[in-house]
């Protein structure tokens, strides 16, 4: 997956573009690449505003003065950094995951990848390990702000591709299943409890 810090970022839009959708006076969404979006937002509409502006007289401002706003010609110049709060309710029901609390990741909003993640808990994996392997093997972006010092970070994760991330996972979960149930005297097969027992079939490993 790859980064989308809103510390650095700058995102590009067509002026005339926007000036038109302000003038239908409805709500519409930018997505991270200067795109216009509209209701209903999907999984692969990662916004960085939602919402119906009105024209004032300062163009910086009229996003919001939380948005820095630069006309260069025909584009708009974007910085969003400042309205992050905001842009996690925006962008959280299309997410698949949430890591913008100190508590981390807890839980996938797929339905499928949750399972996995559910079951995976009883061999002592945690959601944490899962994010940084789908973080690392999938596709997708995580939407975040991120910096250096003092060190911050507060993401949202957006999945590409589910069944890559399914595939992945689960391989990933069903080998630990396997190895701690042949190797692991707290994992025998007869002294299972009835959840542990449930994710080893589950992984199909017993």
């Amino acid at each position: 997956m790859k980064k989308f810090n809103l510390f650095n970022e700058i995102i590009i839009t067509d002026k005339p573009t926007l000036l038109q959708e302000i003038n239908k006076a409805k709500v519409f969404g930018i997505d991270i690449n200067g795109e216009i979006k509209y209701e209903p937002f999907t999984q692969n509409d990662i916004l960085i505003y939602r919402g119906q502006p009105k024209i004032i007289e300062e163009f910086s401002k009229v996003l919001g003065k939380n948005y820095q706003v630069v006309e260069d010609g025909d584009r708009i110049l974007i910085k969003a950094f400042s309205n992050w709060q905001e842009l996690i309710a925006v962008n959280t029901p299309q997410a698949s995951y949430d890591d913008t609390t100190a508590d981390g990741v807890a839980e996938f909003s797929s339905k499928d990848l949750e399972d996995i993640g559910w079951h995976a808990t009883e061999f002592d994996v945690d959601y944490r390990t899962l994010v940084e392997l789908v973080e690392e093997k999938c596709d997708g972006t995580i939407i975040c702000i991120e910096q250096e010092e003092p060190y911050q970070f507060s993401g949202l994760g957006f999945l590409s591709d589910n069944e890559q991330a399914k595939e992945v996972m689960f391989e990933f979960c069903k080998n630990i299943a396997k190895d701690k149930i042949e190797n692991d005297p707290d994992f025998k097969v007869d002294e299972l409890n009835d959840d542990e027992e449930d994710a080893a079939k589950f992984f199909g490993v017993i």
